[in-house]
């Protein structure tokens, strides 16, 4: 049961400051590699005001405030001190060119910004251009120059605070104003900025805490950068049940940070859990011991049929080789490949999928340990209204949302606004069904759609999910290509070198091309004729992407080309 109707982010972290106050909100590595810094709720709540203090020294009120960094401490420190009464909290992806964070600043109309060390000459460029209205710079590191830095406004905060004239706090806060300006990825065109309120945040986290279980227990690892809505949004639904949040070293040290933290829960993409996947089942082969998983994971469900739970008992060394605490995975931003999630359930590892936007910030449904179905985005959160839209003969049709949740529009862009925004309903650009018990499933981008001159719809997602499938895939796009006035479906694929080298003993490129030719010929033979794949092109070179990785498919299709 949700503990309240939340309205602002500021209740929501309130509630979660009086509830745990001396658990752990962070625990930060030092410099040094080898000790922390745990940072408590209450520790956490004080330098937030301190903060949003010593910004109103500053001038800030009412301000744009940015903010960039890799996912820290510090960032959610700038972004709660800006989003709590104060200003518009702008977050900027930390992989965005000097060119692309002045245009994301120039369109925000930001005044301040808040950046790590390393951004310090970029930013300082950037000002002193003046094609952007920044007149305020603070650093979350110290660093020589004159430039705040956070350490610095947290002690002038502290003393405003204790002479007793703290305003911050108290500042009143309109739960329908825009607070948050949040860039989308932008994978085939200029990314918009999204507009969203305290109203749409606080809406998703009662959602969600009604549709998911975390314990004060819980430890997380912040994988998914902050800058990503359910990066922040994310952190917030994490904070608001007492859980701790810890941070990943680099993607290369994910294991090593798992088992280093015991963490429990974990908010990734379907590259990063299918690796995990791989690497399990490829131990499960060296070992020779699959015949023994198989038979364990039988047994365990037909215990379960008597409510019965050994799962975590019978596949104790998987969940040791993932650090020996996680429980729950929460797969976001693409389709998980529908076995990998079988099989982590099976392993005592509740493994669930989502889906969201940007607009819908972002949550719009999902999966829990009593609503599972592997391949479907599960069912919508409580206090959302999803449906079909249009549909065709076999039920798909654009996913379209509604709630309090949607937002209230892209900043100074009305047009583009007025094309997903109709009668309150957000148009996903998303396609897909709804079964007979309410699941949901996304068939792929409306955009993506492949159709062919006999009226036949191809959804390219759905091949492309089929292909990865093969062990030494690492990424693949299904699109058509002209031929007698009609479409060739083709599959572009990345394949891995090393896997045809040691497993395969295959070096030779034309003799690499016959096996995959053959394996999707395998495909297409479970296919019908329609959506068969008719044309592969491989490569070994990793495809375009965004910086939140997902693949810029029109900029790939036209190198193809």
């Amino acid at each position: 049961m949700i503990r309240k109707e939340y309205l602002n982010i500021r209740e929501v972290l309130e509630d979660a400051i009086n509830e745990f106050p001396e658990n752990n909100a962070f625990i930060i590595k030092n410099k040094d590699k080898k000790s922390y810094t745990n940072i408590t709720f209450k520790r956490f709540g004080e330098e937030i005001n301190y903060l949003g203090e010593a910004f109103l020294k500053l001038g800030l009120k009412d301000k744009k405030i940015a903010i960039i960094s890799k996912n820290r401490y510090e960032w959610a420190l700038g972004y709660y001190a800006t989003v709590n009464g104060l200003g518009i909290s702008v977050p900027l992806d930390k992989g965005l060119p000097e060119s692309e964070i002045e245009n994301s600043l120039i369109i925000s109309e930001a005044e301040a910004i808040i950046f790590e060390e390393k951004y310090y000459e970029t930013i300082k460029k950037i000002v002193d251009k003046k094609t952007t209205k920044l007149s305020t710079m603070i650093c979350m590191d110290k660093i020589e120059g004159d430039v705040n830095n956070i350490e610095d406004l947290i002690i002038l905060g502290r003393e405003q605070v204790i002479n007793g004239t703290s305003e911050f706090a108290h500042l009143p806060i309109d739960n329908d104003k825009t607070s948050i300006i949040l860039f989308t990825s932008g994978t085939t065109s200029i990314a918009k900025a999204v507009e969203l309120s305290h109203r749409n945040i606080a809406s998703n986290i009662n959602g969600l805490n009604v549709h998911e279980e975390l314990y004060p227990t819980d430890v997380n690892m912040a994988f998914l950068p902050f800058h990503h809505t359910f990066g922040s949004s994310g952190l917030l639904w994490i904070l608001s049940n007492g859980v701790t949040t810890t941070f990943c070293d680099g993607i290369r040290y994910i294991g090593k940070n798992l088992i280093e933290y015991k963490v429990s829960v974990f908010f990734c993409v379907p590259a990063i859990i299918e690796n995990m996947h791989k690497k399990i089942m490829h131990e499960i082969e060296k070992q020779k011991k699959m015949g023994k998983v198989k038979l364990a994971k039988k047994i365990s469900r037909f215990l379960l049929k008597f409510k019965i739970d050994i799962r975590r008992k019978l596949f104790k060394d998987i969940i040791n080789s993932l650090g020996g605490g996680i429980r729950f995975v929460i797969n976001g931003a693409a389709a998980l490949n529908k076995q990998v999630e079988v099989d982590f359930n099976d392993f005592g590892i509740l493994a669930v999928q989502g889906y969201g936007l940007t607009e819908s910030s972002p949550v719009l449904t999902g999966e829990n340990e009593y609503l599972l179905r592997p391949g479907s985005i599960g069912k919508p959160l409580y206090n959302i209204e999803l449906k079909i839209d249009n549909p065709d003969e076999f039920g798909v049709g654009e996913i379209i949302a509604k709630g309090p949740n949607i937002m209230k529009g892209y900043y100074k862009n009305e047009e583009a606004t007025s094309e997903v925004l109709k009668d309150g309903w957000l148009h996903t650009g998303d396609l897909g069904y709804m079964d007979k018990d309410g699941f949901f499933y996304i068939s792929g981008r409306k955009k993506n759609v492949v159709v062919l001159k006999n009226g036949k719809n191809v959804y390219p997602e759905e091949l492309e999910i089929l292909v990865s499938n093969l062990p030494y895939v690492k990424e693949n796009i299904v699109f058509g290509t002209p031929k007698d006035d009609d479409l060739l479906l083709t599959a572009k694929i990345v394949y891995d070198k090393e896997y045809f080298k040691n497993n395969l003993k295959m070096t030779d490129v034309n003799e690499i091309y016959e096996k995959i030719w053959n394996d999707i010929k395998g495909i297409n033979n479970n296919l019908s004729i329609y959506k068969h794949i008719k044309k592969i092109i491989i490569t070994e070179e990793e495809m375009i992407k965004t910086t939140t990785g997902k693949v810029k498919r029109e900029e790939e299709i036209k190198r193809t080309k």
